[in-house]
């Protein structure tokens, strides 16, 4: 599956949040989402996901408007993972999985928990509460959570946030792997600039709920003359120059 955001714009009473914003994500590819915090990343995820309502412009899936989609429709071909929205902290691991499955309508879900569990390595703590997790063990769950219906559609804000190298780099790997195996469309939102060059085919940049530039990791190093992607971050998050 592709995706379109044509004009896309969220506005909250006086303050834009999004501004006719323009991208688009090839089938089987990733796209890095950067920019500053409150540059309007997530807003941009919620109104892709359909949670929240844009002001204006479409979302197009294969040609389709987001707006024709039903719920089921959505439920059955993205998914989502984010260490800031937290799964429900009483119910046990293993619980989540299974409501989360039910509600994706997966079958054979025992098998499919399985599986999941084993590839992500959390099976250790499935009867723990989720409130009493680690925030790497968190993380593996909420990304177990988002491919147990093997999404086509995948989007990922800071997925390897606050978690330590050894376990930000099982989870890197494993993206990889699961991307390289399966017929996967991903957007990943994230600070970790490494993290976007090894993850991302290329990059839309954000700053005050526009898109400032893009291209792929190499092309933008080289267009603004620096060393790496965390300093040209730096230089297009930090420009005084209005777009």
């Amino acid at each position: 599956m592709f995706i379109q955001v044509k004009n896309l714009t969220k506005i909250y009473k006086d303050y834009l949040a999004v501004n006719k914003i323009n991208f688009f994500i090839e089938k089987n590819k990733t796209i890095g989402l950067l920019g500053p915090n409150g540059c309007g990343k997530t807003t941009s995820i919620g109104m892709m996901l359909g949670l929240i309502t844009p002001t204006s412009g479409d979302i197009l899936i294969n040609n389709k408007n987001l707006k024709s989609f039903s719920r089921d429709q959505i439920l059955s071909r993205f998914n989502f993972a984010s260490p800031y929205v937290e799964l429900p902290k009483k119910l046990t691991v293993k619980q989540n999985l299974e409501i989360y499955g039910r509600l994706y309508g997966i079958e054979n879900l025992s098998e499919r928990i399985n599986e999941i569990s084993n590839d992500l390595d959390i099976k250790n703590f499935f009867d723990r509460k989720t409130g009493e997790l680690s925030s790497g063990q968190k993380n593996r769950v909420s990304l177990a959570k988002a491919l147990i219906n093997k999404p086509e559609i995948l989007l990922l804000d800071e997925p390897t946030a606050s978690l330590d190298p050894d376990i930000g780099d099982f989870v890197r790997s494993y993206i990889q792997d699961y991307k390289s195996k399966n017929k996967v469309t991903i957007l990943l939102a994230s600070h970790n600039m490494s993290e976007v060059e090894r993850l991302c085919d290329s990059i839309v940049m954000m700053r005050k709920g526009k898109i400032i530039d893009n291209g792929t990791c190499e092309e933008l190093i080289k267009k603004h003359g620096r060393n790496n992607l965390e300093e040209t971050f730096l230089k297009l998050a930090r420009s005084r120059d209005e777009f």
